[in-house]
């Protein structure tokens, strides 16, 4: 298995791979459509990142996005893992990435919005030593009732 870097030819998989998991535990929200249908408008261009989890030759099994909030602010989001790969600690390894490519890039801080039934989701982000933070009035999803946060510097 190894991580890549965003590339065009991926953007179905992402897009799948965060529906089928939305749809599976909660539902698709606008924010959701616009992110998805449109990755490198929303996320890429900027300024922020989406790694995969390769398997074989070009299998892609699980992706993680990293979206600009503000200057050196950034969401982590859009983690999903292929259901026939969970428990297989791609999470972690995806979220240890993540944070290296956070702090070598100079960032101040990631935040992640959540939901409290995803226990093992939050168990991770605890692990990776993020903290729970209150919730602004503009939280981009209905379903997300906690804020997290990791101050990087």
């Amino acid at each position: 298995m190894q991580i890549v870097s965003w590339q065009y030819k991926y953007s179905e998989e992402f897009k799948n791979m965060n529906l089928h998991w939305l749809k599976e535990f909660f539902w698709v929200e606008p924010h959701d459509e616009d992110v998805l249908g449109n990755p490198e408008k929303y996320i890429i261009k900027p300024g922020g990142m989406i790694f995969f989890m390769k398997e074989n030759k070009d299998s892609i099994i699980g992706c993680v996005a990293l979206m600009k909030i503000d200057d050196n602010i950034f969401e982590l989001t859009k983690m999903a893992v292929k259901p026939d790969h969970r428990g297989k600690k791609i999470g972690h390894e995806l979220m240890k990435y993540t944070l290296d490519f956070a702090k070598q890039s100079g960032w101040n801080k990631l935040i992640i919005y959540s939901n409290r039934k995803l226990e093992n989701a939050i168990h991770l982000y605890r692990k990776y030593g993020f903290e729970e933070i209150p919730i602004e009035e503009n939280n981009p999803y209905s379903r997300g009732d906690i804020k997290m946060q990791l101050k990087l510097s």
